[in-house]
């Protein structure tokens, strides 16, 4: 199945500079076999919200998203340093 992408471009510099991953880096994350997709029970009540883990070629990362309109919306991501062991055992 082919995802498609969006965000805000504004809020994807903003990560950029922040956390030193794009968007478009963190669209990879889905494309990995072994990645872990987890409900976000704290963030929004509004809209149901995930968590992607993964590692891509610069590391392990969280991206979150949510589902619209048939695309899938990244919102943030953030290289993962605490789970890292974890993962990579798994």
């Amino acid at each position: 199945m082919r995802c498609t992408f969006e965000w805000d471009e504004k809020k994807n510099l903003t990560n950029q500079k922040k956390h030193g991953i794009s968007f478009e880096e963190a669209q990879y994350a889905f494309a990995d076999k072994k990645k872990i997709i987890l409900f976000d029970l704290i963030h929004s009540k509004s809209e149901k919200r995930y968590f992607c883990i993964t590692q891509i070629k610069r590391g392990i990362i969280t991206v979150r998203f949510t589902y619209r309109t048939k695309k899938l919306r990244i919102f943030g991501a953030a290289f993962w340093r605490a789970g890292r062991k974890k993962y990579l055992v798994r």
